[in-house]
This record gives C-alpha cells, structure tokens and sequence, in this order.
C-alpha cells in the first residue's frame, strides 16, 4: 500500500477493513490470487540498517507474514533464504525480486518442510547459498478448518502437526550446529493458542505446542548467546485463510472480532520479527510477541 494511503495517527483506519468475498480457492493458497490483496510493505517498509550483513532463513518467505518479514529483513541490510512449497513459485520469485532490489541476496527453496529429509536440505541449501545462518524463522504453517472432530482425518490431523510443529523441530535442529552465539530463531504461534477457535483443534493445539517449545528452548540456548522467542499474530489476512483455513462463510467478517475492527495486514507483523533478529532485543528471551488488534493473550 503506497505510503500516501497510510495514517500513522488512528491504527482503526490505517488499511481499510478486509471484506472478502464467501469463497474457497485451491489449497495451498497464492498471494498472486488473493482478494482481496494483502499489504507485505512492498511499498511502505524502510529499512535502516538493523540486521546489516545478518544471514536469515524464513520459511512460508513466498508470501503472508513471511513475505513481509523476508521483505523487511532484507531492507534492514539481511541476505534472505525463503522456503516454499513448490505450487507457490510464482510467489516465491516475486519476494526474491525485492529481496535482490534492496541490494541483498535471496536464496529460494523449494519443497516440502513436513518431510525431515527435507528440512536438513534447507540447512544444508541455506548455508552453501548465503554462506551461514544468524536468523531461523519458522512460519511456514498448515491450517485447515474442521467443524466435527469425528470428521478431522488422521491424515490431517498428522500433516498439520509435521507442517506446524516437527518441521520447528527438525529445521532448529539441524541449523543448531551452525549457530553462533548472537544468532536468533522466531517462531510463529498464534493468538489460537491462547483462544482456540472450535473449527481449528488441530491447529490451535499445534500453535501452544510452538509456545511451549519456545520457551524451553529458550532456557536451553540462552546461556549460548543464542534467543528464542515468537510471535503471536492475531486474524492476518494471508492465503492462508480462504483456502480452507477459515470456513467460507466466515471470511467476510474476517478480523472483525478484534478490538480494532478489522484484520491485520501481513506488513503490520514485519517490525515484530526484525525486532526480535535484531539485537535491539538481546535481553528478549522467551518472549511470545502478540500482535492480535487487540485480542488478549495471557
């Protein structure tokens, strides 16, 4: 959104409230397809330096949360890797153009971060293509609605929590080794874990499993030099919630449950993770970051 349309004075009316229509599209969902469009400040992030000659890692970087955190790393003076499903190409090399416009090097990876063979491939690709790794993010996540839990399959069930909660697991553990102290890795939970919806069991049980990870490994790393933390994003519009992540009927009130009103924009959670890279915030450790519009979280 061009910087003109933003008013820095009411956060109420800074972007107009999301009101998409009452469909479904395809699983997984593309950025290049959303309606309406969601804002990863293309147009509005500047950086000022913050994670200069940083290395990071961001998976789900082709579009959503990711995408604006890859944005803003990458204007704050970071050179980027982002990790996609490979039906999400064409989204992936819009991201990487911008992260090569502000001067940086993108690294694009795709496939499939539920299978572990995968996510040591990730590590291994990261550090031949940026030549280390300071910054883990691990955003990338599965969300289907379900409204019966007698008719949430197994299958489901298993692959949201491979998406979600495993490849957290494998992808810190194999980039572990070649993290230095003053390095970070940021998590995405969500205020489900906090208010889980009755449609989102699995989802909502997968994103407290990330909080409780988050904390214990915290207190496992610290004393490396190494921070742990996450964000808790609130309703963000991303692709993520029309293509099955929301039932349809509910995506034209999406967000407007919150205290502000209205959805959140993709661009409105990059300050939170450049924030928890940089060292702005090395006496942050353990920390969930809630960026909900106002929804409470412990």
């Amino acid at each position: 959104m061009p910087e003109s349309q933003l008013s820095f004075d009411n956060p109420v009316d800074r972007y107009p409230k999301v009101r998409p229509p009452e469909k479904q599209v395809e699983e997984p969902g593309r950025d290049s397809e959303l309606d309406p469009p969601a804002d990863h400040g293309e147009t509005s992030y500047v950086g000022s330096g913050r994670l200069s000659g940083r290395k990071a890692v961001v998976t789900g970087g082709d579009s959503g949360i990711g995408a604006a955190a890859a944005i803003a790393f990458a204007r704050e003076g970071a050179d980027v890797a982002i990790v996609y499903l490979p039906a999400e190409e064409e989204d992936a090399q819009h991201v990487a153009g911008l992260i090569r416009d502000a001067g940086r090097t993108a690294v694009t990876i795709a496939g499939d971060i539920s299978d572990r063979a995968f996510c040591d491939e990730v590590v291994a690709r990261a550090l031949d293509g940026l030549g280390g790794i300071d910054i883990l993010v691990n955003n990338a996540g599965k969300q289907i609605y379900c409204k019966d839990l007698t008719e949430l399959p197994d299958d489901q069930f298993d692959l949201t929590m491979k998406t979600n909660v495993y490849a957290m697991f494998w992808l810190t553990k194999a980039a572990l080794p070649h993290l230095a102290a003053g390095a970070t890795t940021i998590n995405t939970t969500s205020v489900q874990a906090y208010l889980p919806g009755e449609v989102l069991v699995d989802y909502a049980t997968t994103k407290a499993a990330i909080n409780a990870f988050t904390k214990a490994l915290a207190g496992q790393l610290a004393p490396k030099g190494i921070r742990v933390n996450a964000v808790a994003p609130g309703p963000i519009w991303t692709p993520l919630q029309p293509s099955a992540g929301q039932p349809p009927e509910k995506l034209p009130d999406f967000g407007s449950q919150t205290a502000i009103g209205r959805a959140g924009q993709p661009a409105e959670l990059a300050p939170a993770y450049v924030f928890l890279a940089s060292p702005e915030s090395s006496y942050v450790i353990g920390e969930t970051l809630a960026v909900t519009g106002g929804m409470p979280t412990p």
